[in-house]
């Protein structure tokens, strides 16, 4: 028996262009087969969430997904627990995925964070809204925070928080009296990050890189680190169970928030009384939060919750990856001195000048994409899907959750050639990039701190590179594990020494 099949195909145009066109296959039916012969581990949930758990599949998540798709190639179907998906793995099925996440994209929710805000009666952010709501929301705050645009106003904040990481390694140095400074650089980046998010949301200091740190910005740092901490064990054990046992993990969890918002609320009520006291307008860019109440498009509320959100998710993110940068430009001094060379030379073609700096940087850009190939902070991206498709000759109903393997796909030969060699430079080739850099998500609903998280890692690396030679222990490899994002499984302890004086 054979029938007629409408397939939406999706093909690349000039510039990476897509054009939607409606193809109509003679095709065989055993040809699509149906949803319920999709390979995987998915027939019984309960049997798999214990043997989830016997893999640490907590903290192995990504190498889990890695295996699966080893095993039953690159489609394969899941559920574990209430926690039921199909995983793709190539970016040609990617293309397909996001054609499918109709006007209202909808990912996986982080539960834990929305129990939080229901128990609290607290709104949700854009990262965490859906509907009509979010894209409501959403477009407002692309015009303030992600479009090209606004990346001029970030770089004289992101420029002053850079160097004065750099006089504060600097100071570390000679107060070594080694000429060096040797350093597990995890907290330090941490503080840098977060530092860099405040100046540019909050348009003030926090102060996170002096020797003394306010206790108020300390307990905010905790709270982020707890907040992620116990985010991880309630992925998959629901949050109101956790809630009504009374368990530690939900009170942390709360307790975290609640510092949080805290944090929020003090800066907002500052921001807002010094908006109300001063007449007229600001000279000089008073960061996304002030811009955002002198728009008066959105209420405080929704204002405080997406700014919250985008201050709690843009540390740990940025400030691991360039962790993950500095370990991989300090395995290879070649390629650290190449992308040094390029710093140097940009920066004496512009006159120091680091807006245009930036625009002449294409290997240090590249580090960071290759960076997110090899350690994504997000194990995969997730849409919900609104209409039936066919991927791998598989037929997905709408409705189910898909999930594109970053990390796996990140270190797939199909996909990436030699995947496990940390090349800079494969992304200043001409062939086909497309679906393959994702590390900050795709379409209307990417990452809205993209535009920030950039050009402070750009800037950040800029810096360190002109200033310092970094090394690492000779024998020390690190691997990643999972805690809500990917992280390294041990200790990174550089040592930075200075390349002048």
């Amino acid at each position: 028996m054979s029938h007629w099949r409408v397939c939406r195909c999706v093909r690349e145009g000039p510039l990476g262009a897509r054009h939607s066109s409606s193809v109509v296959q003679h095709t065989e039916s055993s040809v699509v087969r149906p949803f319920s012969e999709i390979p995987g581990l998915w027939k019984n949930s309960v049997a798999n969430l214990y043997n989830f758990w016997k893999q640490d599949g907590f903290k192995n998540l990504h190498r889990i997904m890695v295996q699966n798709f080893n095993t039953f190639g690159p489609i394969y179907r899941e559920k574990i627990g209430y926690y039921d998906s199909v995983n793709i793995i190539k970016p040609e099925d990617a293309a397909v995925l996001f054609k499918a996440e109709g006007h209202y994209p909808r990912r996986l929710n982080v539960e834990p964070w929305t129990a939080y805000r229901d128990y609290r009666n607290r709104k949700y952010g854009v990262l965490l809204k859906s509907g009509e709501d979010w894209r409501s929301n959403r477009v407002i705050l692309n015009k303030e925070v992600i479009a090209p645009k606004v990346q001029e106003n970030f770089i004289p904040l992101l420029d002053e928080v850079g160097e004065d990481f750099v006089a504060r390694v600097h100071k570390k140095i000679s107060r070594s009296g080694q000429n060096k400074w040797t350093t597990e650089l995890s907290h330090e980046l941490f503080k840098y990050a977060l530092e860099s998010v405040g100046a540019v949301l909050y348009g003030e200091r926090l102060g996170l890189l002096l020797d003394y740190i306010d206790p108020d910005a300390q307990h905010f740092i905790d709270c982020i680190t707890r907040m992620f901490k116990t985010t991880s064990p309630m992925l998959y054990v629901p949050p109101g169970l956790l809630r009504r046992l009374g368990h530690h993990v939900w009170k942390d969890h709360v307790e975290a928030w609640d510092g949080i918002f805290n944090q929020a609320d003090r800066c907002i009520q500052n921001i807002y009384r010094s908006l109300r006291q001063d007449a007229a307008p600001p000279q000089t860019y008073p960061g996304v939060l002030a811009r955002l109440l002198l728009l008066d498009k959105l209420s405080i509320e929704d204002i405080k919750a997406s700014v919250t959100e985008l201050m709690a998710g843009g540390v740990d993110t940025t400030s691991i990856t360039l962790l993950w940068t500095l370990y991989e430009l300090a395995r290879q001094p070649n390629l650290q001195e190449e992308l040094r060379a390029e710093v140097v030379q940009a920066r004496a073609e512009n006159q120091g000048n680091m807006q245009e700096t930036l625009k002449h940087i294409p290997l240090v850009k590249g580090a960071i994409k290759e960076t997110l190939r090899l350690h994504p902070v997000a194990v995969s991206l997730q849409r919900y899907i609104t209409e039936d498709i066919i991927i791998q000759k598989y037929h997905i109903p709408a409705g189910t959750l898909v999930q594109l393997g970053l990390f796996a796909m990140g270190r797939d030969p199909k996909v990436f050639p030699r995947p496990e060699q940390y090349q800079p430079s494969r992304w200043l080739r001409t062939e086909n990039q497309y679906f393959r850099s994702l590390g900050f998500g795709f379409g209307p609903r990417q990452c809205l701190g993209r535009r920030i998280a950039e050009t402070e890692m750009q800037i950040f690396l800029i810096h360190m590179l002109e200033n310092f030679k970094v090394e690492k222990q000779r024998h020390l490899e690190a691997q990643s594990t999972f805690e809500l994002i990917l992280v390294p499984d041990k200790p990174i302890v550089f040592t930075l020494r200075p390349l002048h004086g």
